[in-house]
């Protein structure tokens, strides 16, 4: 690794380290952040009990006789009944009451209490639905539907209007798959509504529970998420409260978190759309409470009905993308991009590199933390081509040192630097040597690594699989813990966190060690390379509390590439004969000596600088 690549990462952390510092508040702005704070759950606290209140209205008028002219008068009394459809891979929970889903526990999956995972529940969740009628509106809360058709897997409700008209809800949960079909249909009901009546009101709230160890990392990957129509998913901020009105037509919304999802499908599209997210603090057993507003078709004629479908089940890659073909529509509802693998380039790593060796690994049977192992090996492998002509670019430049040393004897004076630097690209003109072409290869070995970021933590396969001490690599190791929170570090130290920042200051060491014996490095260049070296040495310290919650399947894997890279580059070094890499260097001089040099690139800037630089002096010269 050369000087420029080194100062490329140096550069890096500055910018990461400066814009934490810069935007981090001033005192006056974090107590105006804690006020916001009282505020916000001060609103969310009134909120909660306005919900409270409205449920009490409701199991008030439950009690008193039904209104003899609502034109659903007979529904608006009974007993709730409460219907499972379960189909082996999830069990759906409907209620008579509005005919609503209010529960979905999936059957593969269980949660760090060892409890089936939850992602709705009676307490914790809430749809319903309104149509606006010409003297009432149609409150699903208000209406009590009978299954008059029902089996394992599905059910169909009924409310019979006064006319003798009806609505029906009809439920069905697909075989071997986590979509549950929902439709709503309307018989005979057109007089009680406006002509130009099209459309119903939908409300969806839910409390997602965390289901993973780490309440903070969990949290980074829990957002609202929705599908713009003909366009892609966006989603709101994961770490504050958001709010967002989508003036375009949505094909579906998400309520996720880092491993499930609850997503409602639109057939005809959903308008008018308020989404909101709330996040919860740390400790309450919740991430965040997902609220949404919406309407979608609706024809009181009953010639088509409402079509919307329900997906609640795992972020799985595989999953998602087949369960496209479920869709009721033939929209292409994208919903494997749920599973987030980055930006394009990183995307198309992980899609078409990463996940399918991933799968082809994991498909021996082998545990996870030798997954990960042969996965760090084999990209190691073929990366391994660019970080040899990496390192025998530096390698180059090291055997011409004594070479350039006459150089820094020659022009010792700081005004003569730029010449110095310009016999110096002639010199490894001379020789057949590239002062960038460390560079290069290294850049190239960037997307993987950032690709790997991305992947890990969204790779359902390693949440609850153990290995060595990590009893689950989608979450962090904690065997030394504390039960308080400290300031950077938390309430525990991740040992693969500890094994990938010690390693990375051993890359670091040895980083230094090639840049001190590099051919380009100058007496006041080794002053400059000091605070250049305390940089260097800081990030791994930087990395240890940034990484000390991510998941331990990450930490793992960067700790086994960068001891990879130690054996390789004491590898290399081994391996590699100075004497006859400066035979060749020499060699190469002599066959090259008649020809003729092309000046470009660095050296040719360096050239018109230089002349720039003279041509000023002589003008000054004139004028004295």
């Amino acid at each position: 690794m050369d000087k420029n690549t080194i100062t490329g990462f140096v550069l890096i952390a500055l910018v990461l380290i400066g814009f934490s510092w810069w935007s981090r508040p001033s005192e006056e702005q974090l107590q105006e952040m804690a006020r916001q704070d009282s505020i916000a759950r001060i609103e969310q606290q009134k909120a909660l009990e306005t919900a409270e209140a409205e449920k009490k209205v409701v199991e008030v008028k439950k009690t008193l006789p039904a209104d003899s002219s609502s034109a659903f008068f007979t529904s608006r009394s009974g007993n709730a009944q409460h219907i499972t459809l379960d189909n082996g891979k999830v069990a759906v929970t409907l209620n008579s009451l509005g005919g609503v889903v209010e529960g979905a526990t999936l059957k593969g999956y269980n949660n760090q209490q060892g409890k089936p995972v939850t992602l709705l529940s009676e307490k914790d969740s809430h749809f319903s639905y309104a149509l606006a009628g010409k003297s009432e509106n149609f409150l699903s809360d208000e209406l009590y539907f009978q299954p008059v058709a029902q089996s394992d897997t599905s059910v169909t409700f009924q409310a019979t209007a006064a006319n003798g008209g009806t609505l029906n809800l009809r439920y069905v949960l697909h075989p071997d798959s986590y979509i549950l079909d929902f439709e709503i249909e309307a018989e005979g009901l057109q007089n009680y509504f406006a002509p130009s009546m099209s459309t119903i009101d939908l409300t969806w709230v839910n409390k997602a529970q965390q289901q993973e160890k780490g309440a903070t990392f969990e949290n980074r990957y829990s957002a609202l998420t929705y599908k713009i129509k003909d366009k892609g998913t966006k989603k709101l901020n994961e770490m504050k409260d958001d709010e967002e009105d989508v003036e375009n037509p949505v094909d579906w919304i998400d309520f996720k978190d880092q491993f499930f999802s609850s997503i409602i499908i639109a057939h005809q599209d959903f308008k008018n759309v308020n989404l909101v997210s709330t996040p919860f603090e740390k400790g309450t057993g919740y991430l965040k409470q997902y609220g949404a507003k919406m309407q979608t078709l609706f024809d009181p004629s009953g010639k088509q009905p409402t079509q919307m479908q329900f997906y609640l089940g795992p972020n799985d890659f595989h999953t998602l993308k087949s369960t496209n073909k479920l869709s009721s529509s033939d929209k292409d509802l994208d919903l494997q991009n749920l599973v987030y693998f980055g930006w394009p380039i990183v995307k198309w790593i992980n899609r078409f590199f990463i996940l399918y060796l991933f799968d082809w690994l994991t498909g021996f049977g082998l545990n996870m933390g030798i997954v990960l192992l042969l996965l760090t090996l084999i990209v190691k492998a073929l990366v391994y081509p660019a970080t040899k002509k990496s390192y025998l670019a530096s390698a180059r430049m090291r055997v011409l040192k004594p070479e350039v040393d006459k150089l820094n004897a020659k022009y010792p004076k700081q005004e003569d630097a730029m010449k110095k630097q310009q016999e110096m690209m002639q010199l490894y003109s001379q020789y057949g040597v590239s002062p960038m072409g460390g560079c290069l290869p290294a850049l190239i070995q960037m997307p993987i690594w950032i690709a790997l970021f991305n992947f890990i933590p969204n790779a359902i396969e390693l949440r609850g699989e153990s290995f060595l001490w990590a009893t689950d690599l989608s979450a962090y190791d904690d065997v030394i813990r504390w039960g308080k929170d400290l300031w950077l570090i938390g309430d525990h130290i991740s040992i693969f966190c500890l094994l990938f920042s010690l390693t990375n200051i051993g890359n670091t060491w040895i980083s230094m060690r090639q840049q001190q014996a590099n051919a380009m490095m100058g007496s006041e260049q080794q002053q400059q390379m000091k605070m250049m070296q305390w940089m260097m040495y800081l990030m791994p310290v930087f990395f240890f509390f940034m990484f000390n919650d991510y998941s331990s399947g990450l930490s793992y894997y960067y700790f086994l590439s960068g001891l990879t890279s130690i054996l390789i580059m004491w590898a290399l070094r081994r391996f590699t004969d100075d004497n006859k890499l400066l035979a060749q260097l020499k060699a190469y001089k002599e066959k090259h000596a008649n020809d003729p040099k092309k000046v470009g690139g660095l050296a040719a800037r360096l050239e018109a600088m230089q002349k720039m630089a003279e041509e000023q002096q002589r003008m000054r010269n004139q004028k004295k």
